[in-house]
């Protein structure tokens, strides 16, 4: 599916996904796919030793939750509600292309 892009309080700290969008592409490999446990700030996402470059695949062995999400549209965000279960967000656009 390509590469995505992924918090480390994901692949490191081991947290699920909390907070998920996908933006158009940057090249042919990118999936366009941004995953985050939702509680990092500015500041912590404004580092870009905070996140790292992975395979979608990788990602969905951290956390099998996001995989039927995988094929939703481009410019679509979720997040976990209460009941632990992913709903679409607002997506203000923002790195649209």
């Amino acid at each position: 599916m390509g590469y995505c892009i992924a918090s480390d309080r994901i692949t490191l700290d081991g947290l699920k996904v909390g907070y998920m969008y996908r933006e158009y592409p940057d090249n042919e490999q990118d999936s366009g796919w941004r995953f985050f446990a939702g509680d990092e700030d500015e500041e912590y996402t404004n580092y870009p030793n905070k996140t790292g470059i992975f395979d979608v695949n990788t990602l969905a062995h951290y956390d099998p939750d996001i995989i039927s999400y995988l094929d939703a549209m481009y410019g679509l965000a979720f997040g976990r509600n209460d009941n632990n279960q992913f709903e679409e967000e607002s997506f203000d656009g923002e790195g649209l292309s």
